[in-house]
């Protein structure tokens, strides 16, 4: 009898293991799915772009970048690999060749948040010259460091945890070069920085869609200010910096990423143009 409960109890741990490894695995699948509706759509905006001619709203998009329709000769859209931009849109018209790079988002729900940006620690303390209490601090937040402190996670020192000088710290960084963070995050830099931001909606049966230039995109995501959250982590205007998380406990938890809620961008402003 003792035996057969032994038995059981093995079962018993071993089923839950099991279940905890594919509760993992779906989490990942599902972020992979996520991924891929991203690339879908980035796909499909590419060769909606390429059949200009007949495609009613490819039409609107190029108009909508101060491409009119009947100056336009040709139109080549492309997805380069690894830029801010997702999609690079070359434009030959009477005036003369223009290559467009636009930053997709997907949305789904006028509620949902969107990663902008996802990197290591080190990586943008050294894009942005990070001082050494700031990037001390910020390994704390993201769990480089073990906690000091009692903490609300034992992997980790929220922002609120810190004290207060490596709180201010971090506020005063963020707010000194907040202009040079936010183009950063939503264009990024070099020659292929996106110069326009478009947003797609598909929550409802006719997708919704919006194109601001990353200038104005920039301007409307900057405002407001560098504070904590309630939550402990940081907001940049109308950006939330966060520990990534997830990933089943992997190391690449620790990654800092950058969120917005796109559907925020049909309500900025286009600058009026002459």
């Amino acid at each position: 009898m003792k035996q057969l409960s032994v038995i059981l109890l093995v079962l018993l741990l071993c089923t839950d293991a099991v279940r905890a490894q594919e509760s993992g695995a779906a989490k990942i699948e599902r972020g992979s799915k996520t991924a891929k509706g991203g690339f879908q759509n980035e796909d499909e905006i590419r060769d909606k772009f390429n059949k200009w001619k007949t495609d009613a709203d490819a039409r609107d998009w190029l108009e909508a970048m101060n491409h009119p329709f009947d100056e336009i000769n040709s139109v080549a859209a492309s997805k380069p690999h690894g830029e801010k931009a997702d999609v690079e849109v070359t434009v030959k018209a009477k005036s003369g060749e223009t290559i467009e790079r636009i930053s997709i988002k997907l949305v789904s729900s006028a509620n949902g948040f969107n990663q902008i940006d996802k990197r290591w620690l080190k990586t943008y303390a050294e894009m942005w010259k990070m001082p050494p209490d700031v990037v001390e601090a910020l390994k704390l937040f993201v769990g480089e460091t073990p906690p000091r402190e009692p903490s609300r996670d034992k992997r980790r020192m929220y922002l609120d945890e810190l004290d207060q000088t490596a709180r201010q710290a971090v506020l005063e960084f963020f707010r000194k070069n907040k202009d040079e963070i936010v183009s950063d995050l939503l264009a990024g830099d070099g020659i292929h920085a996106a110069g326009w931001m478009m947003v797609t909606y598909k929550a409802t049966d006719k997708p919704k869609w919006v194109i601001r230039s990353s200038a104005d995109a920039i301007k409307f995501y900057s405002e407001g200010p560098v504070e904590l959250t309630k939550a402990g982590n940081l907001k940049i205007g109308r950006i939330t910096m966060q520990r990534k998380g997830g990933d089943n406990g992997r190391e690449t938890a620790k990654m800092l990423q950058f969120k917005i809620n796109p559907v925020q961008l049909f309500d900025a402003k286009p600058t009026q143009r002459n």
